[in-house]
């Protein structure tokens, strides 16, 4: 059945304000269980004094974030406007090199961030991936770049590079391995357009230009290098209309989230709570479910902010970069399911889609799910969890699949045919509720931890069965259906504005 399938209003009205009243009374659970958790002495490492004018301490669990807005905040600044600076000034003055600009001042931000010897190795994986692109072997290509990636994931290896580097500051770790590994999947993408060109060959510096521009060095997202070489390499700078305006919007919008964040977590120790398992088995049914899914929404808020910020920069330097990634609260689906586009816009481009296809034979997508997923491992660095984040995801990418196909088969798809659409959206909708909590559960084991995940499946499965279950499951249901809607608009306008372009 078609994605533009109705259903009457006064249902969606009712969806609309059952799902409501279920988030309000969970987060009124958490917020409870936040603010008699305050003085906790379990806690004492993750909630610190916030906002004095708030009167509540805040909850500062995530390293990453406190430290970009704090300690970091001005390096980052300094940084980030210094390139907006000189770019703008190269593209009034000589826009035809503004790539040879970006790639200097990224090497020198680099040098002055990292020092000499992260410098050096990161140029000397560069030269690596380069020459071996030479030989236009893309399995070699493959090889020789997952070979480089696991020398920075996989010990002794990854140490041994590390030692190179002196110096301890709080982020020292995570710019490291965060360039290092984007430096990696760049070169891997150059490296593989190289050996599509039929005539010729890039040169080192399309590599270095490609790799350098500061901001997306540490913390991507990664632009395809045909994407990139393409873009950078434009001569006529023209904005289209509106253009400077959405940067604008978009730059407040991304300010105010940072803001929200942080006003959020004076009130909502999500971060917290799930580091004490004995605190957390207290919470009702409810509560803890709401508790999972906000810790998934937040990664994703995390993410969509991050490369957000780095995307607007992107935009006044006249590129076109990856999207943020899709929202968390609008996926049923683990096909679409990703926290960053430009590391899944790569491993679709090079891998998934290139061994899947179209992704209707059972065998392929296995295979195209199974190299997917083992790469993406060797990328986030092989340990017991992150294995285990694998095998429960390439399942239910697979598993989707499966459905899809038992449900195709002729007494099945005989019995759909007969209905109305709106009841088949009801019933796929019922499938798809079931599938948003896999997403959850599969990933928050990656987020917090393995033992946290395992409390909320036993209490969500076993514990509250079957009121809990079935009573989550139908507020679930509730919102796919809400999802549902709000695609079925959008098809409809992208209709709309397709006829009307032939027109």
């Amino acid at each position: 059945m078609g994605v533009k399938a109705m259903l009457p209003s006064y249902e969606l009205g009712f969806y609309a304000l059952a799902l409501t009243c279920a988030v309000v009374y969970s987060g009124s659970g958490i917020f409870e269980a936040s603010r008699d958790s305050m003085n906790r002495k379990a806690f004492r490492d993750g909630i610190k004094p916030g906002w004095h004018y708030f009167g509540r301490k805040m909850d500062v669990a995530d390293f990453e974030w406190v430290m970009w807005f704090t300690s970091f905040r001005n390096f980052i600044i300094f940084a980030l406007s210094g390139h907006i600076l000189f770019a703008k000034i190269c593209s009034m003055v000589m826009p035809q090199h503004r790539a040879v600009v970006y790639m200097l001042y990224g090497l020198l931000a680099v040098l002055g961030s990292m020092g000499l010897a992260y410098l050096m190795i990161v140029l000397s994986h560069c030269i690596i991936l380069y020459s071996v692109s030479l030989a236009k072997q893309k399995w070699l290509c493959y090889v020789a770049g997952l070979c480089c990636l696991a020398s920075f994931k996989v010990e002794p290896f990854s140490s041994w590079q590390s030692g190179f580097v002196p110096g301890a500051f709080d982020l020292q770790d995570v710019l490291f391995y965060g360039g290092s590994g984007f430096t990696i999947m760049r070169c891997i993408s150059f490296a593989l357009e190289s050996c599509e060109r039929k005539e010729g060959i890039y040169s080192i510096f399309d590599l270095l230009k490609y790799n350098f521009y500061l901001p997306f060095f540490f913390f991507g997202p990664i632009m395809t290098f045909d994407q990139f070489h393409a873009q950078v390499s434009t001569r006529g700078l023209q904005r289209k209309d509106d253009e400077m305006r959405n940067i604008r919007v978009h730059a407040v919008l991304h300010v105010g989230a940072i803001i929200a964040v942080d006003i959020f977590f004076h009130f909502f120790y999500i971060l917290t709570l799930p580091s004490d398992l004995k605190f957390v088995n207290r919470l009702s049914d409810w509560s803890l479910a709401g508790l999972a899914y906000s810790n998934l929404v937040y990664d994703w808020v995390k993410a969509a902010v991050m490369f957000g910020v780095i995307n607007t920069i992107a935009r006044l330097d006249h590129l076109d970069p990856p999207q943020p990634p899709k929202c968390i609260t609008m996926l049923y689906v683990f096909a679409e399911t990703h926290f960053d586009r430009g590391i899944n816009d790569w491993l679709c481009k090079y891998v998934y889609d290139h061994i899947g296809e179209n992704h209707d034979n059972v065998v392929k997508e296995l295979m195209a799910s199974i190299s997917t997923f083992a790469i993406t491992t060797l990328w986030l660095g092989p340990c017991e969890i992150v294995y285990i984040w694998s095998i429960f995801n390439c399942f239910g990418l697979n598993f989707e699949l499966w459905v899809q196909k038992f449900f195709q088969w002729e007494p099945f798809a005989k019995m759909e045919a007969n209905m109305s659409e709106a009841m088949s959206r009801r019933i796929r909708a019922v499938f798809g509720a079931a599938n948003f909590w896999a997403i959850v559960l599969y990933n928050i084991l990656a987020l917090n931890s393995l033992e946290f995940a395992l409390l909320v499946t036993k209490r969500l499965l076993l514990t509250g069965f079957p009121v809990s279950t079935l009573s989550i499951w139908f507020i679930t249901y509730c919102g796919v259906q809400l999802i549902k809607e709000r695609e079925r608009v959008l098809a409809i306008e992208e209709e709309k504005h397709d006829k009307a372009k032939k027109e």
